[in-house]
Formats: C-alpha cells, structure tokens, sequence
C-alpha cells in the first residue's frame, strides 16, 4: 500500500469543516468552505452566520493548547488575537478544535477539518447541515432541551411565554442552507469592503 500524501494548503485553496454543537441530540451541524489564508477572526464571523447566532457575546476557540480570541487589555487569561492566526497557519486535514460561543451559555463547537480544496468559486459556502440554532441566551444545552420540551407541550404552564420567546416561525428542525449562503454572500461583499479577507 503506498503512504498517504497530505497536500499543503496554498494561496486560494480553502478547508472543508464540519461543525457539530455539543451536547445537544439530535445533532445540529453545519458543513462550510473557508479559505485557509482567512484569519480565525472571520471564521467566527462565518461561523456565526452559519449556525445563525446573533453575534452577541464573547467568544473564543482552542487549538492544542492555544486559546485565540480578541485581544483586549482587560483580558485576564492569555490568548493569542484571532485576526493574526490564519486558518491554514493553525489547522490542517483531520485537525479537530473548538470555538465556544457565549460564556454564559457555554456553547461548545467541535470543528474538524474533513479536506484541503482548490475547487472554491465563493469565499464562504455552506454545504450542509442539519437543525436550526437554539435562541440565544436560552441556558445552554440543558436550557435548550427544557425549552424544546415545554414548547412541545402545549399544556405546560410555560408554554404560552416560550412560544412568544421564541417567535412562532421558530422549528427547531428547520435548516435553511439556501439562506445561509445568501448571507455568507452578504459577509463576503461586506468585510470585502472593509478589510481585506486574507491578511
């Protein structure tokens, strides 16, 4: 059997990733195309977009043993800024890291790196995934799970407040990749406009 060779990732290729949010059954997953020059910085952007969080609380990710995130004087535990750390710099195919989303909540994503691509004709493409995002601010995964409980329990006393939290369009098995890539659309023309994608 001939040994296995990994191509390094150059100018204008991207990784395939495939995240999943912990602790939550059944899974609710996202598969995306990123370029590798973009900085972890963005990839949090896209990954917000993605899942459809709202963009509102601190975040950070974990590769090895290096957290990355934005680098603030106030900042107690050390980590390196997220907008230095290009993609292709920090992982490569079949590396496996996590971004957290909201410290209160603790929102966990498992990111893996499934492929190294030169096929891109986008900046950012979602190319699969399944369930829609949980509400913000919901209490987490174990929050998530009582809040999908009363609301599918139209006798509980709560059902009426949490039906009017979480709007009535909300269907936690809902899962639009058509409208997810015509606001990743939107992101790329946006930071396209503010700052450069490939630092």
């Amino acid at each position: 059997m001939s040994p296995v060779h990994f191509r390094t990732a150059s100018f204008g290729d991207a990784f395939e990733l495939r995240i999943t949010l912990r602790d939550i059954k059944p899974i609710i997953w996202r598969r995306i195309r990123v370029p590798t020059a973009a900085p972890l910085g963005i990839l949090h952007d896209v990954l917000q977009v993605a899942f459809g969080w709202s963009n509102s609380h601190l975040h950070d990710f974990y590769i090895g043993e290096i957290r990355f995130g934005v680098v603030d004087d106030e900042e107690e535990n050390f980590l390196v800024d997220e907008n230095a750390a290009p993609l292709g710099a920090v992982a490569q195919v079949g590396s496996r890291f996590i971004y957290r989303y909201d410290y209160g909540d603790e929102w966990e994503h498992d990111v893996k790196v499934l492929r190294l691509t030169d096929e891109s004709n986008e900046t950012f493409v979602c190319t699969g995934g399944a369930r829609a995002c949980p509400p913000e601010d919901c209490g987490g995964a174990g929050g998530y799970a009582q809040l999908l409980k009363v609301l599918a329990d139209k006798s509980d006393d709560e059902h009426a407040a949490m039906q009017q939290r979480v709007g009535r369009g909300f269907d936690p098995e809902r899962f639009d990749v058509a409208a997810v890539n015509k606001k990743l659309a939107a992101l790329a023309r946006r930071l396209g406009r503010h700052r450069s994608l490939m630092n």
